[in-house]
């Protein structure tokens, strides 16, 4: 069971990394897969449960004996050929397609083996066989050792194809194993009762049971995506984030069926409201400053709940009879949690809203340690006071912002804090809380984005979208519209008429990218410009009227914004031709002449999400044989947590190329006030000639070979080895 989920996990996170070149590096693609891979967890569940309601275990194990050996017909694991994503709708159901085919079945087999050998091991003569359900830690714990192994150590040391080939050796030493464990349950003595098939026991099992299971596995799931999203989009950009609360999500399973808890369920459901309304605060307050203690705040909450409903779920476990329908229904509820968060949440919601409707679910199904003659009183009051708290939420919400009460610690402790306190008197009641919190966050949020500039959300596969008209300073002196991807600002615009066509943030014009474009502005050689990254369309504020600029954005949903002439204008007032091409840049940069393109920018790296596939070794001679012998490569590497500085010089020096790197970083106070950030910036050429005065720039630093980084490439890529660990900003 230990080495089942090892594979299990490994296989969802190898896959997903080989997938990369196709789709990106986004949230999404990870919540897609996870769906995915629920799903077919699902099925291999209701395969387990199924086979031994129909032939009895010792039958079973026979056949589950032969169907073993087919996965090795789809061994070793890649991406099938041929498969290329579709550039002009969503691309969901193409993914979901793609790990069918190449994956589906291999994950399937092994999937089904944890309820099953659970089931096989309680039809032996053990003395632990009539309680199996601690055999459950042993695979949890695997799942948590291959989540945290993965990125520390096999992606560090393993190339994809050995990664796939070494599954392949370990899925083959999983397979001897499962036989030892068929033999050892054909030759251990075993009472007649227990080799009943199950037919006719399912009916035993009320519905209301089976439906408390699907919600107790169901919310732990969403609310584990929900703050993940929330976390990754509304806090800080964190690489690898979605590692930690996967692995809690796990570890609480590890903890709740364990044989000798460690923690009481007890205190875990007494704790539970302390640790909800603090987050309901931060939701609703949008208090950030602190960015750890948030992210501890919403981890350990996390832990709390899923510590809850799991511990749940193993309070309520059935007898070995229903052991592998237990896991089915528990299967189904963590498949309808993705479901709802990965494919339904993205395409209904336009902000995370699926986090607080997973946390209020949480505190509603709550277990009531009251007695039962004192939850059977004042049930009318369960939902009359919520609703009365509600009132007086917008009585102070809709009253705090319209007469602008200073100083704001003030306002958000009579808003937020106070709410929060009433609310808690409602602890002792699950239902009464659940509905209290509920309120107090729906109407708090109607009248506060009432309140917002806020001018448009948009979200698509790829995240969530707003543009902000920022009227109070916060960014620049001058009224202006911000595009932001989370917590990432992607462009800005000012709405001074005077000022409309000046570039803002990393663009400004005496940045890095504005010294590349004005150290060649005279130069009629370079008249075409490719860009992957549209944001805003910032960039094309530099092109002339003799020049072309080509933008290759994979999200529709910012063409849709940068071509708003409501939000931004540097399309509509570009001097040059422009056009917008669909799809992931590195993709439909194939389809582009060769020697084509004279100035070739990189501006998709500032989020946590950087997409791998478009710095490795492959890519570096893709965008080589597009460029005119006498082109530039220019990276917009300027991001808070990842240095990609060494990971672009050593593939310069791998294709014999030449480059400089620039961070600037000392902006004055006059600038600040224009709107320039820091930005930093990579160029790189094929002779040092062909950068013009940027080669003897003393702001322009040499870019040389650095040994401690390993070459990425195509099949190797090592996020971790590039984080900036205790620092705020590279």
């Amino acid at each position: 069971m230990f080495l089942s989920a090892v594979l299990l996990f490994w296989v969802q996170l190898m896959f997903g990394k080989m997938i990369l070149p196709l789709l990106g590096s986004t949230p999404n693609v990870w919540n897609t897969c996870m769906v995915f891979f629920q799903g077919m967890l699902l099925l291999g569940y209701i395969y387990a449960h199924k086979s031994i309601s129909w032939l009895g275990v010792r039958r079973q194990a026979t056949l589950h004996a032969a169907f073993l050996l087919l996965p090795l017909l789809f061994l070793p694991i890649t991406v099938s050929n041929g498969w290329l994503p579709p550039t002009d709708k969503n691309p969901i159901p193409w993914l979901l397609m793609l790990m069918t085919v190449s994956v589906g079945f291999p994950f399937f087999v092994v999937s089904a083996n944890a309820p099953m050998l659970q089931k096989w091991f309680s039809n032996t003569s053990h003395k632990a066989s009539e309680d199996p359900y601690f055999l459950y830690v042993a695979s949890n714990l695997g799942s948590l050792l291959a989540l945290i192994g993965y990125p520390f150590l096999l992606e560090p040391t393993f190339r994809l194809p050995e990664q796939s080939y070494l599954w392949t050796i370990f899925y083959l030493l999983l397979v001897t194993f499962i036989l030892s464990c068929a033999i050892f349950l054909w030759r251990s003595p075993i009472l007649i009762a227990k080799s009943i098939p199950e037919e006719n026991t399912n009916s035993l099992l009320p519905l209301s049971l089976k439906v408390k299971w699907i919600l107790l596995s169901m919310v732990p799931s969403s609310l584990m995506l929900s703050v993940t999203t929330y976390l990754s989009t509304d806090i800080a950009s964190v690489p690898l984030l979605w590692v930690v609360p996967l692995a809690i999500y796990l570890f609480s399973f590890v903890l709740a069926f364990a044989r000798k808890p460690i923690f009481s369920h007890e205190l875990m459901v007494r704790i539970m409201p302390i640790m909800v309304l603090p987050v309901m605060i931060y939701i609703l307050s949008e208090q950030t400053k602190v960015v750890w203690l948030t992210f501890l705040l919403h981890l350990f909450t996390l832990f709390i709940a899923s510590m809850v409903c799991h511990g749940e779920l193993a309070k309520t476990r059935p007898s070995t009879d229903h052991l592998t329908e237990f896991y089915l229904w528990i299967s189904f509820g963590g498949f309808l949690g993705g479901l709802f968060n990965a494919l339904i949440a993205p395409t209904i919601f336009k902000t995370v809203i699926e986090y607080p409707i997973a946390l209020v679910l949480a505190c509603l199904l709550r277990p009531n340690l009251n007695s039962k003659e004192e939850n059977s009183k004042k049930k009318k009051l369960d939902f009359i006071l919520p609703i009365a708290l509600g009132v007086f939420c917008f009585i102070l919400s809709y009253g705090f912002h319209t007469f602008d009460l200073k100083p704001d610690w003030l306002s958000n402790l009579l808003t937020f804090g106070l709410p929060a306190i009433l609310c808690y008197s409602f602890a002792k009641r699950p239902i009464r809380f659940g509905i209290g919190v509920g309120i107090v966050i729906l109407i708090t949020t109607l009248c506060i984005n009432a309140k917002a500039n806020v001018l448009y959300t948009a979200r698509s596969f790829f995240g969530i979208h707003r543009v902000v008209l920022d009227s109070e300073g916060k960014y620049s002196q001058e009224k202006c519209h911000y595009l932001i991807h989370g917590r990432i600002l992607h462009g800005a615009q000012s709405l001074n008429p005077a000022r409309r066509r000046e570039l803002l943030i990393y663009y400004f014009k005496t940045g890095p990218i504005g010294q590349l474009f004005t150290a060649f502005q005279n130069d009629k050689t370079k008249s075409k410009i490719a860009v992957i990254g549209l944001g805003t369309g910032s960039l094309a504020g530099f092109a002339r009227a003799d020049q072309s600029i080509t933008f290759y954005e994979i999200d529709p949903v910012i063409k849709q914004i940068a071509l708003n002439e409501n939000l931004f204008t540097f399309l509509k007032d570009c001097y040059g031709k422009y056009n917008i091409v669909l799809g992931d840049g590195r993709l439909s940069i194939k389809k582009a002449p060769d020697h084509y393109y004279d100035i070739f920018v990189l501006d998709a790296f500032s989020s946590d999400s950087i997409p791998t596939h478009l710095i490795t070794r492959e890519a570096i001679k893709l965008y080589l044989d597009k460029l005119t012998p006498g082109g530039i490569l220019a990276f917009h590497i300027s991001n808070q947590y990842l240095n990609l500085e060494p990971i672009l010089g050593n593939l310069a020096s791998d294709a014999e190329l030449t480059a400089y790197v620039q961070f600037d970083e000392n902006i004055t106070e006059a600038e600040k006030a224009l709107g320039k950030k820091p930005s930093k910036w990579v160029i790189m050429a094929r002779k040092k000639e062909n950068l013009g005065i940027l080669a003897n720039d003393s702001r322009w630093k040499p870019l040389v070979y650095n040994p401690k980084f390993p070459l990425w490439s195509d099949d190797f890529s090592n996020i971790l080895s590039i984080f900036n660990w205790g620092r705020t900003r590279n």
